[in-house]
Formats: structure tokens, C-alpha cells, sequence
């Protein structure tokens, strides 16, 4: 969708947000937004947004769900796990698209292939056990709301048909993701470009702009149940006549 810009205050952007990414020098591929709250910038050392943000809705809405399974022989317990998992490979390709699985590491998530599963299973944290965790995720829509896009989720993880002693549990809190963050760049190059003229004019003539900062990546913080707020940590200044 058509990314909608906005001149945002950051005391305004950080009244709703969440963190800033930890992974904001991972430029490529699709990037968990958390929604860890932090504490304000004289206790915890986060610097908040610049003045101008530009505002997008998420692509992905996601959480890590955990599979386990606790049946004594491990031939039998690995092969409950893996069939469970086919089921839900299965199920979320009959979604129509709604609903996709993925893997998370280092709060990059990439594709679940079937191949992988043998790779992705490991002894669980009781004897006889076997667990791992995926991400389930639904594509954030122009008209969706946190109610029915959790809803997505939540009812394709409710109707998993579960093998033998497997079970599948939410394990984490909703998060948001967002692809590529570097397409992003020209948008806030704009928009900065933009309010800075506007900030000139307001001056007077005679005014001195200068703009620094712009050589950093798109940073970006949670502006809302399905929005992200995506910036520059840019610096502004304005010289009077004569300096």
C-alpha cells in the first residue's frame, strides 16, 4: 500500500510506539518490530525519533508458536513432530494466502521449507522431549484491524490437527515485521526535504539551512497496533543571517 507521510512529533511518535529495532543495521530481507516498551531516554540511554516520520502500515503481523512433543520413543516422537508440522505447512498453503510460516534468527524471518524440519527439531528442556519454534504470521491489510488480523492467527493455530502427543502453543507476543526496510529510504529523504523547506520559509530570507545525519539507514519504531513509524536519526539546524 502507499506509504502515508506525516510530520510526527517525537514526543506524539513515542507515546504509542514500541522499540526502535535492535537489527536496524539489517537492511534486507523481513524484520521483527518488537513491541518491547522502553523506559524514557534520560534511563535508558534511546535516542527517540527525529521530528519527521513517515508512517506505514506493517506488512506482516507475527508470533513464534512452540511445537512439542513428549512421547517416550523418539522415532515415534520425532515422526508426531514432523507430521504435525506438514499439517501446518499444509493448511496455511490452503490459506489463500492468509496465513505463512517462517523462522526467526536474530529477529530476521525467513520462509519455513519442508526440507528443514529435521534441522529445525531439538531435544526439549525434559527428558523425552522434543520441541522447536516456528512463526506464524498474516499479511496486515489496508482495512485490517489488531482484532481480526490476531484472529487470523489465532484460528489457524486453534484448528492445527495435531499428531499423537504434539502439541502446538503460542509462545510470544504479537509482533510486526517489515520487508526491506531500505526501500523506504527515498520517502524519508523526501518528507525531511520537505518539512525542512517549510521550516526555512518560516524563518525568513537570509535564513542558512543545514541537514545533517542523512548517510544513516532508515531506522523505525512501532506507531501504532499495525502501523511503524520509519525515519532518518537526521539532525537539523538553522543559521541566522550573516553566520
Amino acid at each position: 500500500m502507499k506509504a502515508r507521510l506525516a510530520s510526527v512529533g517525537a514526543a506524539l511518535v513515542l507515546a504509542c510506539v514500541g522499540a526502535a529495532s535492535d537489527v536496524r543495521a539489517q537492511d534486507v530481507g523481513e524484520v521483527v518490530v518488537t513491541a518491547e516498551r522502553r523506559a524514557p531516554p534520560v534511563l535508558s540511554g534511546f535516542t527517540p525519533p527525529p521530528h519527521v516520520v513517515v508512517v506505514h502500515r506493517a506488512d506482516n503481523l507475527i508470533v513464534a508458536v512452540q511445537v512439542d512433543c513428549d512421547t517416550r520413543d523418539q522415532k515415534d516422537r520425532v515422526a508426531e513432530m514432523k507430521a504435525t508440522l506438514q499439517n501446518m505447512i499444509s493448511a496455511a498453503a490452503a490459506s489463500g494466502g492468509q496465513i505463512e510460516l517462517g523462522v526467526e534468527s536474530d529477529n530476521i524471518v525467513v520462509p519455513l521449507k519442508p526440507e528443514s524440519l529435521d534441522a529445525l527439531l531439538r531435544p526439549g528442556d525434559r527428558d523425552d522431549t522434543t520441541t522447536t519454534t516456528i512463526v506464524v504470521k498474516t499479511h496486515v491489510t489496508a482495512d485490517d484491524t489488531i482484532d481480526k488480523a490476531t484472529a487470523r492467527i489465532t484460528g489457524y493455530i486453534d484448528h492445527t490437527r495435531l499428531v499423537g502427543r504434539t502439541q502446538v502453543t503460542n509462545s510470544g507476543a504479537f509482533q510486526l515485521t517489515l520487508i526491506t526496510p531500505r526501500q523506504y529510504r527515498p520517502q524519508v529523504v523526501a518528507a525531511i526535504a520537505d518539512d525542512a523547506s517549510q521550516t526555512l520559509k518560516a524563518f525568513g530570507p537570509g535564513y542558512a539551512l543545514n541537514i545533517t545525519g542523512l548517510e544513516h539507514s532508515v531506522e523505525w519504531v512501532r506507531a501504532g497496533p499495525l502501523d511503524l513509524g520509519l525515519y532518518i536519526p537526521y539532525t537539523l539546524s538553522i543559521a541566522p543571517p550573516g553566520r
